[in-house]
This record gives C-alpha cells, structure tokens and sequence, in this order.
C-alpha cells in the first residue's frame, strides 16, 4: 500500500525572517516549539527518517501557514519564487519521496496565477496551497480569482489550510483566558478550523465552483467542521442562485484529509458523507508526529474494505494528479 502525506509542511529561513520583520507574532505559533521549528526547516534525511517512521511513503510539501499570504506584498511576490525553487530543489534531491505544492503571494493575485503556472509546468509541482485569508481578506473576493482560474486551467488541485482568524474574529471570540490557550482556541483547537470551513463555504456560495467548474479543493482536518454540518448549511440552498445544492458540491469538487486527527469515527462521517472517492491522507507534519508506522496503522486498520483503503491511501491522488496540465 502505497500512502502519500498531503499536508506536510516546511518553511524556509528566508520566509521565517520576513514574518518575524512584518510581525513577531506571525511567527509565534509556528516556531514557538523547538522541535517543530527545526523539522519545518528539515527538507533533508531526518525529515525522510520521520517519514519512514510514520510510514509514509511520499509527502506533498507545502509552505505551512501563514505562508506569505500577511506579508507587504511586494516582499511576498519576491520570495514565491526563491521559496518555490527550493522546494523543488528538495523535491529533486529526493525523487519518489517528496512532492510539492506552490506557495503564492495571493496579496497580488495576477503574481500568483504567474507563479502557480510555473510551479506546475516547470517544477512540476501538484498544485498549491493557500491559507484561508490573505491580508485580512476573504479569498472568495474576485480579485483573487485569477488563483482559482489558473488552478482548473492547470487541472491542479488547491489545499486551503487554515490561518489565524482576522483581527476583529480573535479579539472578539479568541481572546480572555491568557497565553497559550488563547493562541490555541484561536488556532488548532477551533479557530483556525471554523475559519477555514467558513472560507471553503463562502467560496461555493460566491459561485468560484460555478465559475471554474473543474476546480478541485483540499480541505484538511476531516472538512475543517463544516462537512459536519451539512445537513444544516442546506437551508443556503433556498436562498442563493447557484446551479447545484451546496452539498453536492462537496462531492464533486472538495477532497477531504483527516489533516492530522487520526480517527475512524470522523473517517466514517466522512465516508457516509462525501465518499471513498472523496478522500486522501495527511499527517500535519511536524505539528502533528506520527510515529513507529502510525501514519500507515491509521489507514491499514480502518474498518473500511481494501478498495476503499487503496483509493484513501494512494488512488485518488494518482488519479487526481495524473490529470494536471502540465504544458
């Protein structure tokens, strides 16, 4: 069994010492544990060695969050490219181990269809991830629509990770008990999740889909709550003008990881919910440490059948990548 890492993650020096000089706190909760800051900036063996530890074969990596989606956006448009090329750099040292997806300067989103086209036609990369705001704004704005209309013409996939909420959304629900568990309730443990499922909704309802029809979008961490919700967030339908029910959409143009939750109980929601066909693996790392083949445990021990385990394990990302456009 063949098992890919879609949500794998890295940074770079140069990207680290661009947040610390835009906002000290961009760079705190990505690099405030020790040892997640120094796997982030591992893209040699001991970052191959956890893979093997996880059993994981091949790690989609991607640039973690906030990316340089906070950052002035002239230095953002300046470092997509360096950032990129030492992605591929890593990629090429460690072929059939690592892949990866494009980090882009969505402040300026003309900048960022540019560097996604190259990623994918030069580097040979599968696709890009974006957080789930840029600047403060909503990545369901066409302004940034370039982005999306570039990534179906490339027939290449989009992650939408989390970001911190935007100020006002912290400052309001995030904030009051102190230290770490506001950064947290902010964060992994809730905040950054509702934001990003609220972002994958309010891109359905702006009618992106609509629009680019063959886009297809990555959502971690089980749909980022909202593929729970379904069921309710149907009452939408009765009330916008888009050509299908908002449910529907979920089946045919969003994927789902479990982004590092490792449970069957949400695997099972998931598969009643949007299907086999619909879902892919990612472990989070190095925020979340797989360990002594757990990666591989997860998806082999799932009650589910084998041709379910395949197509979740490694089918339907072969099958999805084998599509993008590439010239």
């Amino acid at each position: 069994m063949r098992l890919y890492g879609l949500e794998e993650h890295f940074a770079t020096a140069d990207v680290v010492a661009a947040w610390r000089r835009h906002d000290p706190a961009l760079a705190a909760p990505m690099m405030s544990r020790a040892v997640a800051s120094t796997a982030l900036l591992d893209l040699g063996e001991d970052r191959v060695a956890a893979m093997d530890d996880a059993g994981i074969d091949t790690a989609v990596l991607s640039l973690t969050t906030p990316g340089l989606q906070d950052l002035d956006p002239a230095e953002a448009v300046a470092l997509q490219r360096p950032t990129n090329d030492v992605l591929a750099d890593a990629v090429g040292r460690y072929p059939g181990r690592f892949r990866g997806f494009a980090a882009l300067a969505t402040s300026t989103p003309s900048a960022a269809a540019d560097e996604l086209r190259r990623a994918v036609a030069d580097l040979g990369f599968d696709g890009a991830l974006v957080n789930a705001n840029s600047r403060g704004q909503a990545l369901d704005e066409p302004r940034f629509w370039d982005i999306f209309e570039a990534a179906e013409d490339l027939r290449a996939p989009v992650y939408l990770h989390p970001s911190v909420p935007v100020q006002a959304v912290t400052g309001a629900y995030y904030r009051r008990f102190g230290g770490p568990v506001d950064e947290l309730l902010a964060t992994g443990t809730f905040g950054w999740h509702y934001d990003a499922g609220l972002t994958a909704l309010r891109l359905i309802v702006a009618g992106v889909f609509d629009r680019f029809p063959g886009l297809q979008l990555i959502l971690g961490h089980w749909g980022e709550v909202v593929l729970f919700y379904l069921d309710r967030v149907a009452a939408l339908d009765a009330v916008t003008t888009l050509e299908r029910p908002i449910a529907e959409y979920f089946r045919t143009n969003v994927f789902i990881t479990p982004g590092g939750i490792a449970s069957h109980r949400y695997l099972r929601w998931s598969l009643e919910t949007v299907g086999a066909d619909r879902i892919m693996y990612a472990s989070d790392h190095p925020f979340n440490r797989e360990h002594s083949g757990s990666a591989r445990r997860f998806v082999a021990t799932a009650p589910i059948s084998d041709a379910d385990r395949a197509r979740i394990a490694h089918e339907n990302w072969e099958n999805l990548i084998a599509g993008i456009r590439r010239q």
